[in-house]
């Protein structure tokens, strides 16, 4: 583990809350950024080297941040070790399965990274609030999800819960935003509007699901995504604190002279179809392949 980048304490954290935030600076955001996605190359060159299985869920209400700070952490990653997964609603087949089926093929091999977004929690969630299961279902649930996930734990599993915790006023913006924007109304389903006026009924089914399911052994770690910027750093640094890895980055290798191509001769490039170069007069020209 890098020692710089030890968490906060608690205490410190308290502290923190009680004054005003002020919104950190782009070039320090960036810059912070950058940095912690360095580490996170780290993380994953250790993860493939000792066979570790992590898996790490994203859980909050609409426009609390998940999908940003999952960006973040997948931007640099190899893909082939790290993925996202990010389910529908369940099949009518589905639907007749043991609750935990259909993401049991999700999880990860040895020295693979998983990204739930969002998760078996659902049915915590919106199932409950929105009336998608039944009260034995749920509760069922409620009694068998610690045990499915200290089940994982002794697999090997490393299990990261992470709840995005967002304030009405700040989410109605968010809302209102998608609403504005064009690329960002995809964003907006009609399950969302829905929601919205079920605050409530959710902070109600947020504070059941801790009680049930924050245990010793898989706990819920909450970040603060008012401001987005600061719960990407905080987030992603946490994550980076939580798992201990060492730093294999690999010597820069060095290139040997090009190789000729030989006798052999290309055929014409009239030959092949081009895509339009509409932009060729505003950036230049590149020389082709």
């Amino acid at each position: 583990m890098i020692q710089h980048l030890k968490a906060a304490s608690n205490e410190q954290c308290l502290n923190e809350g009680a004054i005003e935030v002020k919104k950190i600076d782009n070039k320090i955001y960036e810059a912070e950024l950058h940095r912690l996605q360095e580490e996170l190359i780290k993380l994953q060159e250790w993860v493939k080297h000792t066979g570790m299985k992590v898996v790490v869920i994203f859980e909050g209400r609409d426009a609390a941040g998940k999908g940003g700070v999952i960006k973040r952490i997948t931007e640099y990653l190899n893909p082939r070790g790290c993925r996202v997964v990010a389910l529908g609603t369940p099949t009518e087949r589905e639907k007749t399965q043991w609750y935990f089926q259909r993401y049991v093929p999700h999880l990860p091999a040895a020295g693979e990274i998983v990204l739930f977004d969002r998760s078996w929690y659902n049915r915590a969630g919106v199932e409950r609030v929105m009336g998608f299961c039944t009260d034995e279902e749920y509760w069922e649930f409620m009694r068998t999800c610690p045990e499915f996930e200290r089940m994982l734990i002794r697999s090997g599993i490393v299990l990261i819960k992470y709840w995005f915790s967002v304030s009405d006023e700040e989410q109605e913006r968010r809302f209102q935003s998608r609403l504005k924007e064009t690329k960002k109304r995809w964003k907006l389903s009609p399950m969302d509007l829905e929601s919205r006026d079920k605050w409530m009924e959710y902070s109600r089914a947020k504070d059941e699901m801790f009680a049930h399911t924050d245990t010793k052994q898989s706990p819920w770690y909450v970040v603060d995504s008012d401001i987005k910027k600061h719960a990407r750093l905080n987030c992603i640094r946490h994550l980076l604190d939580t798992i201990p890895y060492e730093d294999l980055t690999p010597e820069p290798i060095k290139l040997s002279k090009r190789k000729s191509g030989g006798s052999y001769v290309r055929p014409p490039i009239t030959d092949q179809s081009f895509v339009p170069q509409i932009y060729d007069h505003k950036f230049g020209k590149k020389k082709s392949d």
